[in-house]
């Protein structure tokens, strides 16, 4: 019955009896992953800082017949992603599987273009939560003997217009290879799926969205506009597969890295982007 919820499951339980959870999976690659991992037998704690979105997700994965725990959580906080791993281990005992899915661009322009607040906004949102959860998690998943952390990154580090983004996702990347090899003699394993261009048709939360009532301006200028056509080409211009992804590609990356079929890969990015590494 779950696997309508991703009918790329194709009827696998990989990740049967396993407590997994998600950031941001209200909505796109987190959503979609969600979907995957619920319908490969998972337990999914459903984390978002967005009630909204996460009631959605909770309830669609609930429907077709998946275990789903909505977690509201600010992870761009220490805190926050503290306070998520307490409810799910309140509630299930354990963590097995932790996909970090929050981040993601706010501004596209030149690097001289950026503010200093800027700058710290898009490190907030797309490298602080990534490693507070890992910090939060950790504990966990020493005492289990066991875990699988997969993380998001970006094909932005190679790209233009968005570098503090970038810098943030190569602060990713960076971490994966670290924590693989710190971490492996307890059992946990460490990799990141790093997409390219993908398109999100189900968004509720716009990438220009801060905090609760908080938006950060959108450039609508003609000098903006190129800035986005020039960086929708460059990702193109990197694409053997001239289309933009979709979630539930992603989705199937990163369900690959949390079950036991990749139990003997760690420290690894694995490139999902339509194009070479």
């Amino acid at each position: 019955m779950t696997t309508e919820l991703d009918p790329r499951a194709a009827g696998g339980r990989r990740l049967q009896g396993k407590v997994c959870v998600v950031t941001g999976a209200g909505q796109g690659i987190g959503r979609a992953t969600a979907r995957r991992l619920g319908a490969e037998g998972g337990t999914i704690a459903v984390a978002d800082r967005v009630d909204e979105s996460a009631k959605r997700t909770v309830q669609e994965l609930q429907d077709h017949g998946a275990t789903a725990l909505k977690v509201l959580a600010d992870v761009g906080t220490f805190s926050g992603a503290q306070d998520m791993v307490t409810d799910v281990v309140a509630e299930y005992g354990r963590i097995d599987v932790l996909v970090n899915n929050v981040g993601g661009t706010i501004w596209i322009q030149p690097y001289h273009k950026y503010t200093e607040e800027q700058v710290n906004l898009e490190l907030e949102r797309t490298l602080y939560p990534t490693l507070w959860c890992c910090l939060a998690v950790l504990p966990v998943m020493m005492e289990q003997g066991s875990g699988s952390i997969v993380n998001l990154g970006s094909q932005s580090p190679r790209g233009l217009h968005r570098l503090p983004y970038a810098v943030g996702k190569g602060g990713i990347f960076a971490l994966t290879k670290v924590l693989a090899m710190e971490y492996g003699s307890y059992g946990i394993r460490v990799n990141t799926v790093s997409p390219g261009g993908t398109s999100i048709p189900d968004r509720m939360t716009s990438r220009l969205h801060l905090g609760s009532g908080i938006m950060a301006d959108e450039d609508n200028s003609e000098e903006a506009s190129e800035y986005r056509r020039l960086m929708g080409e460059d990702i193109r211009n990197q694409q053997a597969i001239r289309r933009s992804g979709l979630p539930e590609e992603q989705a199937s990356a990163i369900a690959f890295l949390a079950s036991d079929d990749a139990s003997f890969i760690t420290g690894q990015v694995i490139n999902c982007s339509g194009g070479q590494s």
